[in-house]
C-alpha cells in the first residue's frame, strides 16, 4: 500500500515555477526524497497551465507522511509557500499495488 498525495500549487507570472525550482536548489527536495518512508517527490507542469506545479508525493504510510509533516523540512517548505503567495488543491489516493490483469492489457512496457 502507497498513499500518494496530488498537490497542485497554483501562483501568477511563473511563481509556481519559482518555488518548485527553489525547492530543488536548496536541496530540500532530495531531503524529502531521503526521508524514511518517502517514495516519490516530484514536480510536474501540466501543459494547459504554466501558472500550476503538480506535486506528486508518495509515502508508504500515514505514520511516514506525519513524521515528514514534523520534519524541518516541512517549515521550509510552508516559508516557500508563502514567499511564493501560492494556493493549493490537493487530491489523497491510497493504492492497492495491484493493477487487474485486464488493465495490464492497456500497458506498453
Amino acid at each position: 500500500m502507497a498513499i500518494t498525495v496530488n498537490i497542485y500549487y497554483h501562483g501568477q507570472s511563473g511563481q509556481a515555477q519559482a518555488f518548485a525550482k527553489e525547492m530543488i536548489s536548496r536541496g530540500i527536495v532530495e531531503g524529502i526524497r531521503k526521508e524514511k518512508g518517502n517514495l516519490r517527490y516530484d514536480y510536474f507542469i501540466p501543459f494547459d497551465d504554466p501558472d500550476t506545479i503538480l506535486l506528486i508525493d508518495s509515502w508508504t504510510s500515514q505514520e511516514a507522511i506525519d513524521h515528514h509533516h514534523q520534519s524541518p523540512w516541512m517549515a521550509k517548505i510552508m516559508t516557500l509557500r508563502e514567499k511564493y503567495d501560492l494556493t493549493m488543491d490537493v487530491e489523497r489516493f491510497i493504492s492497492d499495488d495491484e493493477i487487474p490483469e485486464y488493465d495490464q492489457s492497456f500497458i506498453r512496457k
